[in-house]
C-alpha cells in the first residue's frame, strides 16, 4: 500500500505540472509586455539599417502598449550587437534587428562569429528586402546583362565593379553573377555603399551593386545605365528593368534583408504575439511610405517561413563565399 500511495502522489505532481504548465504561457502572453523592449541595431546611427528599425520601432510600440527603444551597439561588422542579443535573457525584453550580412554572409566571411545564427536566435519575422541594382557607367554603352557579360568576356581584366565593402551582401551578389556567367569582374571595395556608388557615377569605376533606392536618381538621369535587378522579381521603383534572373539566370537572388528575431528560448506565445503586431505594424500606411522611401519590399513572413529561408541562404552563400574565397580581414 505504501507503494501504491507514492505511485498515486508521483502521478498527481505530474499532473499539476502538466496542468501548471497549460496555462503557464498564456498568462505570459496575456502580461507581455509590462515594460519597455529593446530593439538592438548592431550597427551605428543613419543608413536605410537604422532607419528600417525606426520606421518599425514606433508603431509596434503603439501596438504593444510599451516603448520599443531603438539601441544602436555597433562594432565588429554586427557581430558585437548581434552577440548582445543571442547572450540576453529569453524574455522578449531584447530583440534582434537581424540582417543577412550579420547572420547569413558574417558567419563564412569572419574567421569567427561570437553566435550561432540556428542556434542562438528565434526568427520572428523578415521585416523586408532591399533589392540592389547592377548599373553601368554609359560611356560604356551596355544596355542589358548580355552586353555586359560579352564586355566582361572580350576585356578579362579591365571589368571592375565596386561595393560598400568586402563580405558585404553587394560583393557576394556580384560573386554570384561572375560564378554563374563565367565572367571575372574585379571587386572593388569601398568603406560605404554612398562612396561606391558616388565613384561610379563620377566613371571612377564602370560597374556597381548599389542599393536601388540609392540608384534610381541617377539611372533616372542618365548617369547611369541599370543592367538588371538583382531580386527574383521586378523592383516597382524601375519597373522596365529587368531582374538579372530573366537575362537568362533564374534563380538568381540576391538581396539585403532585415528582419526581426528573439533569443532562442524566448516562449512561444510572445514570439507569436511580437509576430502579430509586426506584420499588423508593416500594414500601416505610414510605415509602408517609410519602408518604400527606403527602398524596402515589405514581407512579413511568419517565424518557420523566416528561419527557412535563414536555413537555406546559409547553404547558398557559404557556397558563393568559400568558391569566391571572400575573407574579412
Amino acid at each position: 500500500m505504501p507503494g501504491l500511495r507514492r505511485m498515486i502522489r508521483r502521478t498527481s505532481i505530474v499532473a499539476l505540472l502538466t496542468a501548471a504548465s497549460s496555462w503557464v504561457h498564456p498568462v505570459l502572453a496575456q502580461d507581455y509586455p509590462t515594460r519597455p523592449i529593446r530593439l538592438i541595431v548592431p550597427f551605428g546611427t543613419g543608413g536605410a539599417t537604422d532607419s528600417s528599425a525606426r520606421a518599425i520601432a514606433d508603431r509596434l510600440g503603439q501596438r504593444l502598449g510599451q516603448s520599443v527603444i531603438v539601441e544602436n551597439r555597433p562594432g565588429a561588422g554586427g557581430n558585437i550587437g548581434t552577440r548582445a542579443v543571442a547572450q540576453a535573457a529569453p524574455d522578449g525584453y531584447t530583440l534582434l534587428l537581424g540582417l543577412d550580412a550579420t547572420l547569413v554572409l558574417n558567419p563564412f566571411t569572419h574567421a569567427s562569429v561570437p553566435f550561432d545564427t540556428q542556434r542562438d536566435f528565434a526568427p520572428i519575422s523578415k521585416m523586408g528586402d532591399f533589392g540592389l541594382l547592377l548599373v553601368a557607367d554609359p560611356k560604356l554603352g551596355l544596355r542589358n546583362l548580355a552586353d555586359l557579360i560579352r564586355y566582361a568576356r572580350d576585356n578579362p581584366t579591365k571589368v571592375a565593379y565596386s561595393t560598400g565593402g568586402t563580405g558585404s551582401t553587394s560583393h557576394v551578389a556580384g560573386e554570384m553573377l561572375n560564378e554563374r556567367a563565367g565572367i571575372k569582374m574585379l571587386h572593388v571595395p569601398y568603406k560605404s555603399g554612398g562612396a561606391a556608388l558616388i565613384d561610379a557615377v563620377a566613371g571612377q569605376v564602370q560597374l556597381s551593386f548599389p542599393g536601388i533606392a540609392g540608384a534610381t536618381q541617377y539611372v533616372r538621369s542618365g548617369q547611369l545605365v541599370a543592367i538588371g535587378v538583382s531580386s527574383s522579381a521586378r523592383n516597382a521603383a524601375l519597373p522596365d528593368v529587368p531582374t538579372i534572373a530573366e537575362q537568362g539566370f533564374p534563380g538568381y537572388d540576391a538581396v539585403s534583408w532585415v528582419g526581426i528575431l528573439a533569443p532562442t528560448g524566448t516562449p512561444s506565445p510572445i514570439i507569436a504575439r511580437l509576430h502579430r503586431e509586426i506584420v499588423a505594424s508593416l500594414r500601416d500606411p505610414v510605415v509602408v511610405q517609410r519602408f518604400g522611401s527606403l527602398g524596402v519590399r515589405i514581407i512579413g513572413n511568419s517565424p518557420a517561413e523566416f528561419a527557412a529561408e535563414i536555413a537555406a541562404e546559409l547553404v547558398s552563400r557559404k557556397k558563393t563565399i568559400e568558391s569566391a574565397r571572400i575573407r574579412v580581414e
